[in-house]
């Protein structure tokens, strides 16, 4: 029965992914690669153990689906308008420079391909994969930091233009009518519906999940969040959108809502299951017999492609103001190719544009290249450090003057990140009229903050020389709000070294970091995870009527032990 054979082709992938994780998580590896070669050994190109490939084709989109609005819940729509102006022209340059520079370098080769056929080629470069990068930079505390966000923003541009993409490609293939008015005008219409269905929902989606909320089932909830979700992303590809742009749109819809993070914590754990077959699907297609006909060429076009991207990645983040840190960690964070690359390449080969062998040397290059984009990450980060100790301080602040002399203060508080924790932070200390000196390193907010009077400086807090211009050995106290979890620790280091009389504070997205960060000298260390699991049991006794200095002696004990 095709029923049976489904469960069995699924018991066999998450028997074998469980252990490959387990496998990989002993050697410190990201558990996508196991999810990848996972798929690679039970595909049809390896042992040939799964038979429903395309049922778990199906699963995966659905996981994808699931992945994007959770990143669309998270991003939030104040991030993403604030943002807007950096998506659009980051995108723009990144995606135009890439296709541009790829046809470019095919185009010089001897016996070159025609030229509309090396543009299509640049198109599949272009366009960098959101499953896996989302995937990293969560699992490395990463998705809310500078590059975090510079990074998903040229993404979701990416996702805009699959559109124009399609719409392009019987065009290159010579198949389209030549009036290119038409592409425009699909992409518009395409576009206006994204706007109006955003705006729609923005006044329809509180007003129904309010509605099912004060039923107080659960069910009801969840099946109310998953209608949204699919049914955003299933309406916006009948207009030719990705399903992953319609899901991100729905998470960005609630994501400023006070259902966001009950939905969030109801979708986790069916993305977490269906995004395994999002990486399995991946490498079942990967066809190994190709890297073993042509491995140097694989190879050298594998490191042509991720360092091309990487170079028009830092490119287009460093000309919009960012540091030449950030600049880098997006380019190699953007390094890979996209799983809809794979969907745009089949479009491509059945139209004509690349032959059988093209068309499967790219899915070659395309999947290797994000085989290694978790250790090219690391190696970027590595790269970062080794420079920061090279590159002045001053070369980071670029052309904006994020590092101009602020004002000096004494007996002060430093803020380091001026996301929600470090902005309420700073507005508790205004309030009772306490000095405080914020360090950022997202340039274009400071810029911004500067202009309204804000006392902030730009800089790494990891480096002496920024810690010293914000006051550390006069400053009280030391917070740290960032997200980027090396840099915290490298940071907090620092600061004890230079003034080990302050008071450090540090925000810990994970239990795991408390005691790495008490080693390097933290005083009081606030874990996201134990803050809020001390809210549930303060709310939980409180419903007792447990007097509030009985609630404080048992949440102190009962965390102590």
């Amino acid at each position: 029965m095709p029923e049976t054979a489904l469960l069995q082709d699924l018991l066999i992938v998450f028997g074998l992914g469980v252990a490959m994780v387990v496998i990989f998580h002993r050697f410190n590896l990201p558990s996508v690669l196991g999810f990848l070669i996972t798929g690679v050994v039970l595909g049809p190109h390896g042992f040939k153990l799964v038979a429903e490939t395309h049922a778990i084709e199906g699963l995966a989109e659905i996981g994808l689906v699931l992945l994007l609005f959770e990143a669309g819940i998270e991003f939030s729509v104040k991030t993403f308008v604030r943002l807007k102006k950096f998506l659009l022209i980051a995108g723009s340059l990144q995606i135009g420079l890439t296709i541009a520079a790829t046809a470019a370098v095919v185009c010089a080769f001897p016996n070159a391909i025609e030229l509309k056929s090396a543009i299509f080629i640049g198109m599949l470069v272009s366009l960098s994969s959101t499953a896996l990068v989302i995937r990293i930079l969560e699992d490395r505390g990463e998705l809310d930091a500078t590059h975090g966000r510079a990074a998903l923003s040229i993404l979701i541009f990416q996702d805009l233009c699959i559109v124009p993409m399609v719409l392009l490609t019987p065009y290159l293939a010579g198949q389209g009518d030549g009036n290119l008015w038409n592409v425009l005008a699909s992409t518009a219409q395409a576009l206006v519906f994204v706007a109006m269905a955003a705006v729609a929902a923005r006044f329809l989606i509180p007003w129904l999940l309010s509605h099912v909320a004060r039923t107080k089932k659960r069910e009801a909830f969840v099946l109310s969040i998953i209608l949204l979700c699919l049914g955003t992303a299933f309406a916006t590809s009948q207009f030719g959108l990705s399903m992953a742009l319609g899901a991100f749109i729905a998470g960005l819809i609630i994501s400023d809502s006070k259902f966001s993070h009950q939905a969030l914590a109801e979708v986790l754990p069916i993305r977490e299951i269906l995004n395994c077959l999002v990486f399995v699907s991946i490498g079942m297609m990967f066809d190994l017999r190709v890297v073993m006909d042509n491995p140097l060429l694989v190879v050298a076009l594998v490191v042509a492609m991720m360092s091309l991207k990487t170079l028009i990645g830092f490119g287009a983040t460093f000309v919009m103001g960012h540091s030449w840190r950030v600049g880098l960690l997006t380019g190699v964070t953007l390094a890979q190719a996209s799983e809809f690359s794979f969907v745009l390449s089949k479009l491509g080969f059945s139209a004509g544009i690349l032959t059988q062998e093209a068309n499967q040397l790219f899915l070659a290059v395309a999947i290797l290249s994000m085989f290694v984009t978790p250790s090219v990450i690391t190696l970027g980060r590595k790269t970062t450090t080794l420079l920061d100790r090279l590159i002045p301080v001053s070369w980071g602040a670029g052309r904006m003057g994020e590092g101009a002399e602020s004002k000096k203060l004494d007996d002060h508080t430093i803020v380091v990140g001026y996301g929600v924790a470090g902005r309420n932070l700073v507005q508790a200390l205004q309030k009772r009229k306490l000095p405080s000196m914020v360090i950022e390193y997202d340039p274009l907010m400071v810029r911004a903050q500067k202009k309204s009077g804000l006392n902030i400086i730009y800089g790494d807090a990891s480096r002496p020389e920024v810690l010293t211009h914000a006051g550390l050995r006069q400053a009280r106290n030391i917070v740290f709000t960032m997200s980027d979890s090396e840099v915290l620790l490298a940071a907090v280091e620092v600061a004890n070294r230079l003034n080990p009389t302050i008071n450090i504070i540090a925000r810990a997205r994970r239990a795991s970091q408390v005691e790495d960060l008490k080693a390097r000298g933290a005083r009081s260390i606030v874990t996201e995870e134990i803050a809020g699991s001390m809210a549930i049991s303060a709310q939980v006794l409180q419903l007792y009527s447990v007097p509030d200095s009985d609630i404080e002696e048992t949440i102190r004990e009962t965390h102590n032990n």
